[in-house]
């Protein structure tokens, strides 16, 4: 039995992980804030079975606030941290670029600070493909420059795998930092385009399609995200002088257009769009290189976007109060 720290560990990945590991037989830790980017009770429900596990500990603490995580720490024989805790989304980062650099950096200084006073090495980390920015050249590739972040929020997680390799070159951490590729899935934050177009078409609504719809992103379905995040902690503990960048990505881009008609195809509807201009800061495509992930921990992605679409769509309805 291992003891894991997941930051963010109430939120969409974070519960789903949790979960899995305490299933496994595993001790978790979460830190999460529940702060009001989207309706702390979706959180609540995501937690809300979890909660009974005697091998479950929550924490309702900011990760900027450094004492409270210097006790979390304090508290717990921790063998493993999972950082996924950040303010998410690339369009509300322009709107609040400070609170996206003190939350995703100075929060993750506070993390691997803690790390480093109490000897943990081993740490898997929440990167991101927005990191790749508008990438000419796809699929992407580990080993691509990504100096040129179009958003805020794409900036904090481009230099969180800069901060993180001092750790792992002055402390001895071992990392793995994981750039996910549009994670969608049950639980899905609202603000997130398949949640909200579910919604919208359930509602008879119209679609706020922005561009021409051929944008496109490689959408990657919550389990398979999961897996790739348990198989690079098990790569951190047995292996020493780690630090690689993986792409945890589905290597199947879908268009905006294609992503839109599969949700209605589900839903049995057609769907009224609303075409609108291209939004500051979103790339035009995500496609993950995931050849590295595959051959260093074993990652896989099993799950076609139409099933991992049924999947959601099929949870949505019965979870959907939750959304009001």
């Amino acid at each position: 039995m291992q003891t894991y720290l997941i930051t963010g560990g109430a939120g969409f990945i974070g519960s789903s992980l949790s979960e899995r590991l305490v299933k496994e037989g595993n001790q978790v830790i979460v830190i999460d804030n529940f702060c009001n980017f989207y309706n702390p009770k979706i959180k609540e429900n995501n937690i809300k079975e979890l909660i009974k596990s005697s091998n479950f500990k929550l924490y309702r603490n900011d990760i900027r606030d450094k004492e409270a995580v210097s006790k979390i720490f304090e508290e717990n024989n921790i063998n493993i941290v999972i950082h996924l805790a950040a303010m998410a989304g690339v369009r509300p980062s322009i709107e609040n670029p400070v609170l996206y650099q003190e939350v995703n950096c100075m929060g993750t200084q506070n993390i691997l600070e803690e790390m480093k006073k109490h000897n943990i090495n081993k740490l898997v980390m929440a990167s991101s493909s927005s990191v790749y920015g508008n990438c000419k050249e796809v699929p992407f590739t580990e080993n691509m420059v990504v100096d040129f972040a179009i958003s805020p929020y794409a900036a904090t997680k481009k230099a969180n795998e800069v901060m993180t390799h001092v750790y792992h070159k002055l402390c001895n951490f071992n990392v793995i930092m994981l750039r996910f590729f549009t994670v969608y899935g049950e639980r899905q934050r609202p603000d997130l385009a398949i949640n909200k177009f579910t919604r919208l078409m359930l509602e008879c609504k119209e679609i706020p399609m922005f561009g021409d719809g051929n944008t496109s992103r490689d959408y990657t379905y919550i389990d398979d995200i999961v897996d790739g995040i348990i198989k690079s902690c098990n790569y951190v503990e047995k292996n020493e002088n780690v630090y690689e960048i993986l792409n945890l990505g589905n290597s199947s881009p879908v268009s905006l257009k294609e992503m839109i008609n599969t949700i209605a195809e589900v839903i049995g509807i057609e769907p009224q769009i609303k075409q609108l201009p291209m939004q500051l800061g979103d790339v035009d495509r995500t496609f993950a290189d995931v050849l590295k992930a595959k051959e260093l921990i074993g990652y896989n992605p099993k799950t076609s976007f139409k099933q991992g679409i049924e999947n959601f769509v099929k949870w949505y309805k019965i979870n959907k109060d939750l959304y009001v």
